[in-house]
């Protein structure tokens, strides 16, 4: 079962994904494929409304003003922001439609946006720095802002690919009709 922080993430990747994925698909991945038992009827409308409800949180902030959207990120005992959880489950929302995502991975540019993603889950390395160094205590205090700011680029990267007109047919086949 996923994590506060986990979910939140998961949520925005399916949010401002390529392509719709329908909640009974998505609920599933949230318990690891075993839904949780709960004490009651009540609770489990509880928590499916809660999630729910995130959901729909997300989802009309990116719809009238993204620069609003605040992760939910984990802070460590000594007020330190955990963001690799988060991380994660964005990546786990992708992982949903690795083919619909693909188009951001091979975007030169638009790749740029989901590296620090996989930094954080562990799935890529730090770039090194012309000395040779990564400068990962840098990197992690910049993360939370960073993360943000990519999440934004991501969104803006989709939301533009959806509104791109199919290409026009090219001469000679406008001519032929």
């Amino acid at each position: 079962c996923m994590g506060l922080s986990d979910l939140d993430g998961f949520l925005t990747g399916i949010v401002i994904g390529p392509e719709l994925i329908q909640p009974d698909e998505w609920m599933a991945v949230i318990w690891g494929n075993e839904e949780p038992k709960f004490e009651s009827d009540a609770q489990r409308r509880m928590v499916f409304d809660t999630i729910l409800g995130r959901c729909a949180e997300i989802t009309i902030c990116f719809d009238f003003d993204p620069y609003q959207f605040e992760p939910l990120f984990l802070e460590g005992p000594n007020g330190e922001v955990i963001v690799s959880d988060w991380a994660g489950g964005f990546l786990d929302a992708v992982a949903l439609r690795p083919k619909a995502w693909g188009r951001l991975f091979i975007d030169r540019q638009a790749k740029i946006m989901i590296e620090p993603f996989l930094v954080l889950n562990g799935d890529a390395e730090l770039p090194a720095r012309p000395d040779g160094a990564a400068d990962e205590a840098k990197f992690f205090a910049e993360a939370p802002d960073l993360i943000s700011t990519c999440v934004l680029g991501i969104h803006e990267f989709w939301k533009k690919s959806r509104r791109r007109p199919k290409s026009a047919p090219r001469r000679d086949q406008r001519s032929k009709r």
